[in-house]
């Protein structure tokens, strides 16, 4: 990372050696092509949010710097620096579980135009936990808030039940239970809405 400038050999030095390990493991393979989507019968490694954070404090860095244009790159240094760079998105796209990563992620693949790796992306967002893609759903991009809301309308209308007691997310979860009704033909989620309407008419008549 020194032949990149010292902001990158910064970052990298601050990497615990685990998360170093995840970035070195995947420029040795093949390819850095997107990852496959999970077989849901082979356990996942514990999720770690330490990771997560340095490895986008990594790809912020390769993309600053990968962006630059001041000539202090050669070129095939700049080849490398961009193999790097997304080798880091393909490892962050397959273990991340951040609202504010996946963002990070999906802003890179738009700006890039490369609009398989976001339909990777929202295929990712499976692994997310309901509080997070709520937090997705309230973005200002709208290409995280279109893929949130396209997440949440697939949801067990169940998981979204759940969520209307959150002060937070309630919202939007009324808004993802709305989509199903209309736009799945779901009766469960029809019945929870017409409920929640007549909740609300009763109040607006105290």
């Amino acid at each position: 990372m020194e032949d990149f400038g010292g902001r990158l050999a910064s970052v990298w030095s601050e990497l615990r050696p685990t998360t170093r390990g995840l970035v070195e493991r995947a420029l040795q393979s093949p390819s850095a092509t997107p990852p496959q989507p999970r077989n849901p019968n082979v356990p996942t490694a514990p999720y770690d949010a330490r990771a997560d954070h340095e490895l986008s404090r990594l790809l912020a860095a390769l993309d600053e710097r990968s962006s630059e244009t001041d000539g202090s790159l050669a070129r095939e240094k700049g080849t490398e620096l961009r193999r790097i760079a997304d080798t880091c998105a393909a490892v962050l796209q397959e273990k991340t579980r951040s609202a504010e990563v996946f963002a990070q992620l999906v802003r890179r693949a738009d700006n890039q135009r490369d609009y398989a790796r976001v339909d990777a992306l929202a295929d990712a967002l499976t692994r997310f936990a309901p509080s997070e893609i709520c937090e997705l759903a309230r973005s200002a991009d709208v290409v995280v808030r279109a893929l949130a809301n396209e997440a949440l309308a697939q949801f067990p209308t169940s998981a979204l039940i759940g969520l209307l007691s959150d002060p937070v997310d309630s919202e939007i979860a009324r808004d993802a239970l709305r989509r199903q009704a209309l736009d799945y033909g779901s009766e469960e989620a029809r019945q929870i809405v017409n409920a929640l309407d007549q909740i609300n008419m009763n109040q607006d008549d105290l």
